[in-house]
């Protein structure tokens, strides 16, 4: 199974980094890090390389250290600190490279230990840390209002021919702001949330809000379906302003009557 072959790629990796004197530790991330519960065939490697502060240039731009281990077909540097790749046996992977005395400052999830040198102690090694971004929002009133106006806006835009970036304000923006507070208006399913994005197995967390997503993202030729249904969600949710409803309503009633 293809669970079992992303865990032994990456034991193999760390085994294959212990006989490197400069290699401090191999950190695994995500389904592959602290959260092994949640892995399945569409997970990938996510995982940190610690090394001296001397060695890190030479491990980002020479990657026969991941090749050796198995066949690279596909590599893109995708960050100053790490690559995207992609084995030979389909298994897709990112990591990133960190001097000893960087990888302190770095922003991550909470990891799992593949392999750490005996004489690198470091006990905040695999702890969450850095620059954790607020996705979730705490302020209903802030957040319909914000999602109303996306709304308004993005009509504006496509009634004025700008359609991509009307149905980017209606379905992308207004949206993130639903989404920002769904944990204030329902409660969420007992599912792992990923820290760096709420899209992320929102299905599962809140199964009847998702039911509702096929509505709010008809796309581009039906811009005043997503709307229409956003619009609603959101006075189901909070007493909006009437006067900037009515004005949205005007608005979509003239998409979907131009659409007919």
């Amino acid at each position: 199974m293809k669970e079992q072959r992303l865990l032994k790629r990456l034991d193999d990796l760390g085994y294959h980094l212990s006989l490197r004197e400069e290699v401090l530790a191999l950190i695994g991330l995500g389904s592959v890090g602290d959260e092994t519960d949640r892995i399945d065939r569409y997970s990938d490697l996510d995982f940190f390389v610690v090394v001296e502060d001397d060695h890190k240039e030479s491990y980002l731009t020479d990657l026969s250290w991941l090749s050796e281990v198995h066949p690279l077909v596909y590599t893109f540097k995708n960050t100053k600190d790490g690559h995207i790749i992609l084995f030979a046996d389909q298994i897709y992977g990112e990591f990133a490279v960190f001097g000893r005395s960087e990888i302190d400052q770095t922003t991550h999830a909470k990891g799992r230990i593949i392999y750490q040198a005996h004489h690198y102690e470091n006990p905040q090694l695999i702890e969450q840390k850095g620059d954790i971004p607020q996705l979730k929002g705490d302020n209903i009133e802030f957040a319909a209002n914000e999602a109303l106006t996306n709304i308004y806006v993005g009509l504006l835009r496509y009634h004025r021919g700008e359609k991509l970036s009307g149905t980017r304000m209606v379905e992308v923006h207004a949206l993130n702001q639903i989404i920002s507070i769904l944990h204030l208006i329902d409660e969420a399913e007992k599912v792992d949330v990923d820290i760096f994005s709420l899209e992320r197995r929102l299905e599962r967390r809140y199964p009847d809000f998702a039911a509702k997503l096929p509505t709010m993202l008809a796309g581009m030729q039906k811009l005043h379906v997503s709307a229409r249904h956003m619009l609603d969600f959101l006075k189901d949710i909070y007493p909006l302003n009437t006067y900037m409803v009515f004005e949205c309503d005007r608005l979509i009633d003239n998409l979907h009557t131009a659409s007919l």
